[in-house]
Parts: structure tokens; sequence; C-alpha cells
């Protein structure tokens, strides 16, 4: 059981202010009945709650995939740069999104919003082994001994030991996919520098069974289908 006020700034079309001042003026259905006032608890599953006559559905979880653009950083606020929450509409904004993961600021491709902390946990956890890939183009062309120490664990200029990846050629070989288990600071790029290289393009692909949207241009969203968030273990 809910607060009626809160259910519906839960929609993100209104805010607690807002909500409660639907409520005030008699436009807020619950079960048939006018809400007598913002306190008063519904069940979100069970009770039919209507705004202006019109249902609404309650969904304690959102999942959005955005194909983000460069220039855009992987953050909920900054007061100087443009982050992934401010390609969204105000009313998915106010559903407590979060980015899962990081992508750079220059760089591309899938990303995961959500206020699902737990799945989020599970995606990101190095011991769930779940994949990540990237396409990426490089500075040179490179070789099978690149593949092999991704493939044995790349040691960091730091002393950072990354997980063994994988690395596909394409093409002159200037060209790749890398497939990651976990997700350091910049590791893609380091791992690169390592090898005497330098990333020119870097754009994530897929997330575990979540793939990038092909129909999606940079900047541009969509919620995910319930198949989608049934395959990545969501809460619905």
């Amino acid at each position: 059981m809910d607060r009626i006020d809160k259910l519906l700034a839960s929609t993100g079309r209104w805010t607690r202010r807002e909500a409660k001042q639907l409520i005030q003026e008699g436009r807020v259905l619950v079960d048939g009945v006018p809400a007598a006032a913002p306190e008063q608890k519904a069940d979100p599953v069970s009770a039919c709650v209507a705004v202006d006559g019109k249902p609404l559905s309650f969904q304690k979880y959102t999942y959005v995939m955005l194909n983000k653009p460069e220039g855009v950083v992987s953050a909920t606020e900054d007061t100087c740069q443009q982050t992934v929450l401010d390609l969204l509409p105000p009313e998915l904004r106010r559903r407590g999104l979060f980015p899962v993961g990081r992508l750079d600021k220059d760089s591309e491709g899938l990303l995961l919003l959500t206020n699902d902390g737990d799945l989020a946990h599970r995606l990101l956890s190095p011991k769930k082994h779940v994949d990540k890939v990237y396409y990426i183009r490089t500075d040179r062309p490179l070789t099978p001994e690149d593949q092999e120490a991704f493939a044995s664990g790349v040691n960091l200029a730091d002393g950072t030991v990354c997980l063994p990846a994988g690395l596909e050629l394409l093409g002159r070989g200037d060209e790749a996919f890398v497939t990651l288990h976990e997700g350091k600071f910049h590791q893609i790029k380091r791992m690169i520098a390592s090898r005497g290289a330098a990333v020119c393009q870097l754009k994530r692909l897929s997330m575990g069974t979540l793939v990038l949207d092909s129909s999606l241009k940079k900047g541009e969203y969509r919620l995910l289908t319930p198949e989608e968030v049934l395959k990545i273990g969501g809460n619905g």
C-alpha cells in the first residue's frame, strides 16, 4: 500500500506537489471514488486509480535503452556538462533513473538507465561474468599478438591486471570487437594503450542479452520491452 500522491508522482508525470493539487481538486479517483487526501493509501497492483477519468498503471521499476552520443557524460547531474538524463523527458527524469555503468564522454552506444539497483549490481559485478561487447577503431592495425595479450589478461601501466577479454579483429585490423566481463575506468582505452595503440572510436553494442536497437539514432531512447526486461533479469 502506498500514498496516493506518491503513486501519482512515481509515474513521472507529476511532482508530489502537483499530485496533491490534483487530489485536492477532486480529479483523482480510487476505485471510482474521489481520493479523500494525499496520504490516503492504495494498492498499486489491485486498485484502479484514475486522473481525469484516465486509468493509470504503476511500475516500480523503469528500464530505458539509450543510444548515447559522444559529448554527453554518464551521470545523473552535472553543473557544467550535458548528462545522459538531460536527453530524457521530464516524466522519465523524475523516476530516479541512473546509468548502469559508464561510457566515457567521447564514447557512444548502448547505455541502460534504470532505478532497479539490484539489476544494476548484477549486470556490473565481475563475478556474474556479464559480457559487454564494444566496437573499436584504433590508430594502427591490431595483431594476433594483441589478441593473445587480451586473452591472457592485460597488465595496465599502473599494475592493474584485467580479466581475460576477447579481441576479434575486423577488416584490416584497425577495427575490432572487444568483449569484457568487467568495467574498470577507461578500461578499453588503457588496454589498447598498453599495446602501443590508441582508440579513435568506441561504441558499446551489447550488455548481456541486451543489444543496442539499430533503429535508435544517437541521442534517442526507448523503454525496454517486457521480453528484454525478463531476459536481463529485471523485476518488471
